[in-house]
């Protein structure tokens, strides 16, 4: 008896994900680049990130700036900070940047409100905002000062998993429900999910690549998971995680990373998908280059100042962390002329619009 669409999708997404043929996986590598060159195009769009705040109320248990992670000095960055780094990206040439910050309600809606007004009187630059759970009041705000795009991790599929691993961070359907009240207050959305976190199997991380489809983002932000010293998960609960997981944890490597982002582009050809400061964090010779050859078509250099920089430790040795923006810019442009591909200009918006979404290819 033949099985359900929805299942075979499944049963092909997680043997992908666990296929160590190199000529199988090549044949999966050039699908991947195809369908990033032939729904979004080859040009590498550069989003300049600030982190403005390491303020955080949450707990999350991976995470080197949350509540139980070892302390750290705090700050937040002055409006005049951001908006000195907002013109460099523009001076550098990007089109966009992300203010990515922890769950911090110092930011508050109105102070970010003006600081979205400020950066789009004065720039024409995008901007996606990155400020974890927000109340509705705060997200109509601030799309109505301009922002343009919301990032919002899912960070996983599993239930169990996700209330195991935010003990204080309500309900995943809470981060769910967000993501569709966002699409239709008018944001571009994007999530995403760490690869090999503690208890991620691979039944748990198909289904995730499945929910990126089902939701059909704009943006995917896929990265290895990193061990930040001293948090929960690495300690006790996620030695507990991964033995729970029946022999099954999805390993936290460069090479599953990839797969995941090629299936990614794969599932939702049209979305703009990093390749992430963490996967070149954890191959710093030639992470960055793999994920744009594995379907990626997004960078994100750091603008954040280095005298905050090196407090938004949100797990440790991040990639160009002591590089000053413009030498990280050069080096990443270096990269992406490299492989054959162009820069984009403008703000590169999501295509997702423009057809509609195609299937995986088919694991036989």
């Amino acid at each position: 008896m033949a099985k359900d669409p929805d299942s075979l999708a499944k049963d092909s997404v997680k043997a992908w994900l666990q296929e160590s043929d190199p000529r199988e996986l090549d044949r999966l590598w050039q699908q991947a680049n195809e369908a990033r060159r032939n729904n979004v195009g080859n040009e590498v769009w550069l989003r300049g990130l600030i982190e403005i705040s390491n303020h955080c109320v949450r707990s999350c248990a991976y995470c080197g700036i949350s509540q139980c992670a070892p302390a750290t000095k705090k700050y937040r960055m002055g409006l005049k900070a951001i908006l000195v780094a907002a013109k460099q990206a523009l001076d550098f040439g990007f089109g966009t940047i992300v203010l990515q910050a922890g769950e911090d309600p110092g930011l508050t809606g109105p102070w970010m409100a003006e600081a979205v007004e400020s950066i789009k009187s004065k720039t024409n630059l995008a901007i996606t905002l990155s400020l974890g759970e927000r109340s509705e009041t705060d997200l109509k705000l601030w799309r109505q000062a301009g922002a343009d795009r919301y990032l919002l991790r899912f960070e996983t599929s599993d239930i169990e998993l996700y209330r195991q691993i935010h003990p204080n961070l309500g309900r995943q359907s809470d981060r769910l429900a967000q993501l569709d009240s966002m699409r239709l207050m008018g944001y571009e959305i994007g999530t995403g999910v760490m690869i090999g976190i503690p208890g991620q199997t691979w039944d748990s991380l198909a289904d995730d690549l499945l929910l990126f489809r089902q939701f059909d983002v704009d943006m995917i932000g896929i990265g290895p998971y990193l061990e930040v010293s001293g948090t929960p998960l690495a300690g006790e609960l996620g030695s507990r995680l991964k033995s729970v997981s029946g022999g099954g944890q999805v390993p936290n490597d460069d090479l599953t990373t990839l797969k995941a982002i090629a299936l990614a582009r794969l599932l939702c050809p049209f979305a703009n998908i990093p390749a992430t400061t963490a996967l070149a964090t954890i191959n710093p010779n030639d992470g960055r280059s793999l994920g744009l050859q594995r379907g990626a078509n997004v960078v994100m250099p750091n603008m954040t100042p280095l005298e905050y920089r090196v407090l938004y430790q949100i797990y440790p040795g991040k990639a160009g962390l002591h590089e000053t923006a413009d030498i990280s810019s050069k080096k990443i442009e270096g990269q992406i002329t490299s492989l054959g591909r162009t820069i984009g200009r403008g703000p590169g918006a999501s295509r997702r619009l423009l057809a509609p979404i195609q299937n995986p290819i088919a694991k036989s």
